[in-house]
């Protein structure tokens, strides 16, 4: 880990340490997590006061134990609940912070977690051993909280960025009643050619991935240069101490390319309500695939907004008038969509 300014010795020793298992990420994040929400990021200045956050650890069905975290307005019935799924290498505890005060002080109650393997959930470090298997942890893991007493009348949106963007889209193929909407920001519905490796080398890899599946090995490009525009944002990503930075796993990689291909071979089957959001300069996830989607998706109530010039991080690495007109586009959605149902039940 390269030296972060401002950071003293034994917070750099925390740093340098392998986060391959979740106890080096958790002393990592409890060591880092004021100095996070002060980095001068618009995200980290969304104000906070009278929202009620909560944290918790949870053991799913299959023994790993899952970190989840929300956000609410005190005292206030959400207008509607949001469940977060976050990108590839990413946690919902760094700058989805800012986004999640954002829409909780929009009156959203807002879920969040860290699926194994990432952040503060248990699994080796940035190891997917199974697509379907995580699709299925978060499924478990987010009906839990929507069969709550408080909240079964309340309209129940997924927001997928990036990979998230894949597993929102693989829930709502499993689960394709239960849920009122969905916000896809830049969704790996096909990873951008420029991304992958030529088509020899993906199937060397794959031959590999059989004999070394945690072995990280594959060759990708800087992934923070191409996903943040504006380069002082991109330097912030640093701070992300939890964020899995290394080459991809063998096995990772393989099942990353196979869910993508086969969610764009299954487009024509979504049929929820879509925002879909993406960068016109995004090289990391394609935007011609958003559009396909948006083409191709069965839903009677869809839309599709492209941000000129913006690359992949919409929210995170974009100047703040782009972050400030994508999130209030994802508020004035939900509030649309929120309202909508809340008059027809």
């Amino acid at each position: 880990m390269k030296k972060l300014p401002g950071v003293d010795e034994n917070l750099q020793k925390i740093l340098d340490s392998k986060m391959d298992e979740v106890p080096a990420r958790r002393k990592a994040r409890e060591a880092f997590k004021d100095i996070q929400l002060n980095i001068d990021h618009i995200l980290f200045k969304t104000p906070c006061d009278g929202l009620e956050m909560k944290e918790s650890y949870e053991m799913n069905s299959r023994g790993v134990e899952i970190f989840w975290k929300s956000w609410r307005a005190k005292d206030l019935k959400p207008k509607a609940l949001v469940f977060f799924c976050h990108g590839y290498g990413d946690t919902c505890t760094f700058f989805f912070e800012g986004i999640a005060r954002k829409l909780a002080s929009s009156e959203y109650g807002v879920f969040a977690m860290d699926y194994p393997g990432f952040g503060l959930s248990q699994g080796l470090h940035g190891y997917i051993p199974s697509f379907d298997m995580l699709v299925d942890d978060v499924i478990e893991q987010y009906s839990k909280i929507k069969e709550n007493p408080v909240f079964k009348s309340l309209p129940c949106f997924l927001f997928g960025q990036s990979m998230g963007g894949a597993v929102a889209l693989k829930i709502h193929l499993k689960q394709p009643k239960a849920w009122n909407g969905a916000i896809l920001c830049a969704p790996m519905c096909k990873i951008s050619e420029s991304m992958v490796p030529p088509k020899l080398v993906v199937h060397m890899l794959t031959a590999m991935a059989n004999l070394l599946p945690k072995n990280k090995f594959v060759p990708t490009k800087d992934l923070g240069e191409a996903a943040f525009r504006e380069p002082k944002k991109r330097e912030q990503t640093e701070y992300n101490v939890i964020s899995y930075k290394d080459k991809p796993r063998l096995w990772t990689a393989v099942e990353l390319l196979r869910t993508t291909e086969e969610i764009e071979q299954k487009l024509e089957y979504v049929t929820l309500p879509l925002l879909i959001l993406h960068g016109e300069a995004d090289t990391v996830t394609d935007p011609s695939v958003s559009k396909a989607l948006y083409e191709k998706a069965s839903s009677s109530d869809k839309k599709l907004e492209l941000y000129k010039d913006a690359y992949h991080a919409l929210i995170e690495g974009e100047p703040d008038e782009t972050i400030t007109q994508v999130l209030n586009d994802i508020v004035s959605w939900l509030d649309d969509h929120s309202l909508k149902h809340n008059q027809s039940s």
